[in-house]
């Protein structure tokens, strides 16, 4: 210590202890110093630092996946709701059709009934698209809870069952 830091360290001792302990207080954190540089502490092992290196890139990769996952996971659930956006826009909103086209239509396909083509409400009508679509949207839901995290794993699995069952509903919308 300098003679103006024992100067400092003293007033400051002097405030809670009387002259002659503050004295003795400052005599031995000067002892005290002496002793920390007759002895320096040794570094730290180069192996440790390694594995603590080691350690903290691993834990940067998994983190740098699981942000990359996360952010594709919420791509695929904006492209679905995309899709499923131009499906409804191009099916309720794209040509308007005479009834008698309607009607033309039905009889020409005799699998379909008239009254699905004649009815505003085609989901009502038809009780396989009602089923469909909800299971599209249970499913988006179920991919969403995984991706949030609520269900205590990582769900990587059932992520991926999920989204082959989410092609496969996807799949039988367009077979008809």
């Amino acid at each position: 210590m300098n003679g103006q830091g024992d100067k400092n360290l003293k007033e400051l001792f002097e405030e809670i202890f009387d002259a002659e302990q503050a004295n003795e207080a400052v005599e031995d954190m000067r002892k005290g110093e002496q002793i920390l540089r007759k002895y320096p502490v040794p570094g730290p092992d180069n192996k440790l630092l390694t594995a603590i290196k080691l350690k903290i890139a691993g834990v940067l990769l998994l983190r740098k996946a699981r942000f990359i996952k996360r952010i594709a996971y919420k791509a695929a659930a904006v492209a679905a709701v995309f899709i499923i956006l131009a499906v409804i826009c191009i099916k309720y909103f794209g040509k308007e059709e005479t009834q008698q086209e309607k009607t033309e239509y039905a009889t020409a396909i005799p699998t379909i009934p008239v009254e699905t083509w004649e009815s505003e409400d085609i989901a009502a009508v038809d009780a396989e698209l009602t089923i469909l679509s909800a299971e599209i949207e249970q499913v988006e839901r179920e991919m969403l809870t995984l991706q949030l995290g609520e269900n205590g794993d990582n769900g990587s699995e059932a992520i991926a069952e999920l989204e082959m069952e989410f092609i496969e509903i996807n799949n039988n919308f367009w077979k008809g």
